[in-house]
């Protein structure tokens, strides 16, 4: 009898020990990879997620790429990725192809110039119109930068940069001005990265950026050698104080959240997949959208509200 309670007591220890051991993430586990690719706006925050989400689940390894919203929807469609990374709104034809998607924080795109532009004093003071963009970007009227800020002495041109890949970054910017990304003029850039690198190396560049770009993870302020450009919102020719949240990233991430900055090129990030979250990708996000929010502030977004969280995960069921 005594034989068959000690048995029984080692069985016991024995199953415990093994499930604790799987729950906890051991190397005992069932190896999960989800692989994740997109957007670069959602990219660094990506990041993040996947690095503090792997130390708790240690069974989970997340690959995770940059390469566009395009490619973040077109690699989630086709079965290429479990999680597609997507920095505009879904299109109708993408949800009726079997694109499910949710929204995990938000964002926005900026305009931004070389640090050493011609005009940039004038620039910062007086700020540029929705309308002055709209002549840069899209109608092609406004050629140099004595145009922009009202100084026809000043005939230095205006070499005008977009993205080349379909991206959340060109669409939104395009959004904003009334238009589509193939609407926008300029020589095309690929990626967030080379974006930025193309306007820090023309004194005489204007180009576009996610603010995750445009402002340093670590310092919060400006990259070096670019300057994000004001938008003069109510046209008033000058940069009002209220209009006035560029240099740190925490300012302009508080004006997004103030909705002082507008929308767009103000944005939700969503990540994508096909038909249905499911499995150790449906875990993922569900963290995401709970106990991965905690990361969103620090990494420079904005946090979506508590009650636009909640429908997103209903909606995941």
């Amino acid at each position: 009898m005594n034989k068959q309670l000690v048995a029984s007591v080692i069985v016991v220890i024995v199953i415990v020990s093994v499930v604790s051991y799987y729950y906890a993430g051991g190397t005992g586990a069932q190896k999960e990879t989800i692989r994740v690719s997109g957007a670069f706006a959602l990219y660094p925050l990506m990041v993040e997620w996947a690095q503090a989400y792997q130390n708790i689940m240690t069974n989970v390894t997340i690959e995770v790429s940059a390469g566009g919203a395009g490619k973040g929807m077109t690699d989630a469609l086709n079965g290429l990725v479990d999680i597609g990374m997507v920095s505009r709104e879904i299109a109708a034809n993408e949800t009726q192809a079997g694109a499910f998607y949710v929204a995990v924080t938000k964002d926005a795109v900026v305009a931004t110039i070389n640090k050493d532009n011609p005009v940039l004093n004038d620039i910062l003071a007086k700020g540029v119109t929705k309308q002055m963009f709209y002549n840069i970007f899209i109608k092609g009227n406004v050629t140099n930068w004595g145009q922009v800020v009202g100084e026809p002495d000043i005939t230095d041109k205006i070499d005008v940069f977009t993205r080349s890949d379909a991206c959340g970054a060109a669409d939104t910017w395009a959004k904003y001005l009334g238009k589509k990304q193939e609407n926008l003029l300029g020589t095309g850039v690929s990626g967030d990265p080379g974006l930025m690198e193309a306007v820090k190396n023309d004194r005489l560049a204007i180009g576009f950026n996610n603010i995750g770009y445009a402002y340093d993870m670590q310092t919060k302020t400006q990259v070096d050698g670019i300057k994000v450009v004001p938008i003069d919102i109510n046209g008033n020719g000058q940069v009002d104080l209220a209009e006035n949240f560029y240099d740190t990233k925490d300012k302009i991430v508080d004006a997004i959240l103030q909705r002082a900055y507008p929308s767009p090129p103000a944005r939700n990030l969503h990540l994508v997949t096909k038909n249905a979250f499911t499995g150790a990708t449906k875990k993922f996000v569900k963290w995401i959208l709970t106990d991965g929010q905690q990361y969103v502030e620090a990494a420079g977004y904005v946090r979506l509200p508590q009650s636009v969280l909640d429908e997103q995960l209903n909606k995941i069921g």
